[in-house]
C-alpha cells in the first residue's frame, strides 16, 4: 500500500463537557479535563445549571483547558437533540443568551469563553440549513467576532467558510473519533444502527487515521478526506475515559516521533 503523503496535522482534543444538572450527575469531567484541550461547557439550555457551569469552568482554569460555549435548544428533557422550529431571530437570540451567561461566569473567575460549538441537534441543523448556520454566525459576530464557530470537517469546508466569511467569523473544523460518518460527510444519525462506535479500537483507529491521512471510512466503506482542527471524544463513562486516554497517549507518541 502506498504510504500517505499527507503530513501528521496536530489535533486538539474537544470534549462535551458541564452536562449534569442540580442533583443528576453526568459525565466524568474531572477525569477527562487533564486529557483534552478544550472543553465544550452546557450552557443551561440542553443541560446544566450555574453552579454546574461555574465548577466547570473552574475545573478546565485548573488544567488550563480551553473553554467553548456548548449553546443548544431549549430542550431539557430531549437533552437538546431534538430538533425545534425557531425563527432565525430566535436563534440568534437564544445562542447569545447562552454564550452570555457562560461567559459572565467566565469572568467572574478570570477566563473567558474562547470558541463556540452548538450542541446536539443545532449542530445537525446547523450543518444541513443555511439559514440557522447565518443566524448562529450572527450572534458570534454581534457578541465576539473573534470567537471562533466549531462546525462539523466536511469534504468541502470551503462552503461554510465562504459564509462564515460574511460575518466576518473564523472556523474550527472538528472530525469525530467514536462516530460513524455517512458517504455524504455527515454523522450517522444516532437512530441508526452502527452511529456511535463502543469498540475502544475502532475509535482508537479512527483518530489515528483522522490525524495521520486526513480521513475516515464511512459506515458503508468509503474513504472520505477531512480537514480537521480538532476532534472530539467523548467522557461520559469509564470505558470512554480510557479511551480518550489512550487516544491521548498515542497522539502525543504521533506528534513526538
Amino acid at each position: 500500500m502506498k504510504q500517505s503523503q499527507i503530513p501528521i496535522k496536530k489535533l486538539l482534543l474537544n470534549c462535551d463537557m458541564g452536562e449534569s444538572l442540580g442533583p443528576w450527575s453526568m459525565g466524568m469531567d474531572e477525569q477527562v479535563m487533564p486529557l483534552v484541550d478544550m472543553a465544550n461547557i452546557a450552557c443551561g439550555f440542553h443541560a446544566s445549571d450555574p453552579l454546574t457551569m461555574t465548577r466547570t469552568v473552574l475545573l478546565a482554569k485548573q488544567f488550563g483547558t480551553q473553554i467553548g460555549a456548548h449553546p443548544s435548544y431549549p430542550d431539557l428533557i430531549g437533552f437538546g437533540r431534538r430538533s425545534m422550529q425557531c425563527t432565525p431571530l430566535e436563534i440568534t437570540a437564544m445562542v447569545q443568551y447562552q454564550i452570555g451567561a457562560l461567559d459572565g461566569i467566565c469572568r467572574a473567575h478570570d477566563t473567558g469563553v474562547t470558541y463556540v460549538k452548538p450542541h446536539g441537534a443545532l449542530y445537525n441543523d446547523m450543518m444541513q440549513d443555511h439559514d440557522i448556520l447565518r443566524a448562529i454566525l450572527e450572534a458570534i459576530a454581534s457578541y465576539d467576532n473573534k470567537l471562533p464557530l466549531m462546525v462539523l470537517a466536511s469534504t468541502d469546508n470551503h462552503k461554510t467558510a465562504s459564509i462564515a466569511a460574511e460575518f466576518g467569523v473564523n472556523l474550527l473544523f472538528e472530525a469525530y473519533a467514536d462516530r460513524a460518518y455517512e458517504n455524504n460527510g455527515l454523522l450517522r444519525p444516532r437512530t441508526q444502527q452502527g452511529a456511535v462506535f463502543h469498540s475502544e479500537q475502532q475509535i482508537l483507529e479512527q483518530a489515528l487515521l483522522l490525524a495521520t491521512e486526513g480521513s475516515v471510512i464511512s459506515h458503508d466503506g468509503q474513504r472520505l478526506t477531512l480537514d480537521a482542527d480538532t476532534l472530539c471524544v467523548h467522557g461520559d463513562n469509564a470505558e470512554s475515559v480510557k479511551a480518550v486516554q489512550h487516544i491521548r497517549n498515542a497522539l502525543n507518541k504521533l506528534y513526538q516521533s
